[in-house]
């Protein structure tokens, strides 16, 4: 049984080998503007292909391009140049929902895996898409049972892709979901002409409302609630169900996250995901996982709709439910590889003996560490604060300019 592929985002050269060092089999990420994360996400350029693709190699991991908005006329020419260079540098796939990005791909022999705003919830329409793609993301709002129901269709029916092999299928397995079918929400579109579906969503459903009666002006604001911010998914706790459904590929959402957060959610997926294959996936396994979990961005956790849920589960407070967060301290000098130390700047804030840190950086990715000893000057001391230049040791190399934060328990309203 081959093992399920873990694909993480990548929004950002730290959040991409932040990904690699947690265990990912591959990445996906945004080039220029036409994708769903092109107002949230940092996005890749064009002349950036070269060298994440010689990353990826370098790591043994797989490349996906997201190439998934909504396509105008005047769209089609930036569409081209990007999945030709996609396919002159490497990449492996161009994940796509607009069917001109599709033909494209077809036509050059591109690779092309079909984008969850395609809204596939059914066999026939994984028989139609065949002709384009391998892998198809199915529509967020499916069932287990009925994901499960289509993976062994696929089989009876031996429908293969472009390739010649079975179609392979692929799930959101963690992170936010919109309140819209498959993401196809026109609320930013309507109050702002900004769409998400070319992916300039300004997120009107995770603001809180007053909702006024227009015969009286009686007013009344919805603060039990937000009620169209849904929850965010979280699988874990039943990724075995998920395997046994048939799934090919797990996908974590973020391309808009940070580095501390895609490294902790690809490393506690990368491990379930083993611990299964190897039968020591356990419950003490999973509560340690979800409280890892949610030490990183997250708006609570829900379980989509994947155990036969019909209405979201809604936040009831605006932005993260992280129970850590990271204050920036300062930037990175140098590194001293024989003795394993750091020598960093601080410019705000403090840092004493026994503080947990986080380092990120374009090359580093992200390390997560204890401060076990601070020197100044070669003299040992309890804390530093803004202005001093100190050292400690760190496990792994660092570059001038990586970011320094604190990790620090988050104070969680009642």
């Amino acid at each position: 049984m081959e093992k399920m592929e873990l694909m993480s985002p990548a929004g950002s050269f730290e959040s991409l080998m932040a990904a690699i060092k947690a265990g990912c089999n591959s990445v996906y990420f945004g080039i220029e503007q036409l994708n769903m994360r092109a107002r949230s996400s940092i996005n890749f350029t064009i002349e950036d292909l070269k060298e994440i693709a010689g990353i990826a190699k370098d790591h043994g991991i797989k490349t996906y391009i997201t190439l998934n908005t909504i396509v105008y006329d005047h769209d089609l020419r930036l569409m081209r140049e990007i999945v030709d260079a996609a396919k002159e540098n490497g990449i492996d796939a161009i994940i796509a929902s607009d069917h001109a990005v599709l033909n494209y791909c077809r036509k050059i022999g591109m690779v092309a895996h079909i984008s969850t705003q395609c809204n596939i919830t059914n066999i026939e329409a994984v028989e139609f898409y065949s002709s384009f793609a391998d892998v198809m993301v199915l529509s967020r709002e499916l069932s287990l049972m009925q994901v499960e129901s289509i993976t062994k269709e696929i089989k009876r029916r031996n429908i293969t892709g472009p390739s010649g092999n079975l179609v392979r299928i692929e799930i959101f397995g963690h992170g936010a979901l919109c309140m819209a079918v498959s993401g196809k929400c026109y609320l930013s579109l309507h109050s702002h002409n900004a769409s998400a579906n070319r992916g300039a969503c300004i997120q009107n459903c995770r603001r809180s409302y007053i909702v006024i009666d227009k015969e009286e002006g009686y007013e009344l604001e919805i603060d039990n609630e937000y009620i169209m911010s849904a929850k965010d998914l979280c699988t874990i706790d039943f990724l075995d169900k998920i395997i046994e459904a048939g799934v090919s590929v797990l996908k974590i959402e973020g391309r808009g996250r940070s580095a501390d957060y895609v490294y902790i959610t690809t490393q506690c997926y990368r491990e379930a995901i083993d611990s299964i294959y190897e039968g020591t996936y356990t419950k003490e396994k999973i509560d340690d996982w979800k409280k890892r979990l949610s030490t990183v961005f997250n708006r609570g956790f829900w379980d989509g709709y994947y155990l036969g849920r019909k209405m979201g589960e809604w936040s009831k407070e605006h932005g993260s439910s992280a129970t850590k967060k990271k204050l920036f301290l300062g930037t990175g000098r140098r590194y001293f590889d024989k003795i394993k130390v750091a020598e960093f700047q601080i410019e705000t804030h403090s840092l004493k003996k026994g503080d947990e840190i986080i380092i990120t950086g374009p090359k580093t990715g992200f390390i997560k560490t204890k401060v076990e000893e601070i020197r100044v000057n070669d003299v040992q001391v309890d804390e530093v604060k803004k202005g001093d230049i100190f050292s400690i040791q760190v496990p792994e190399e660092i570059r001038p300019k990586d970011k320094l934060y604190k990790w620090v328990d988050e104070v969680v309203s009642e």
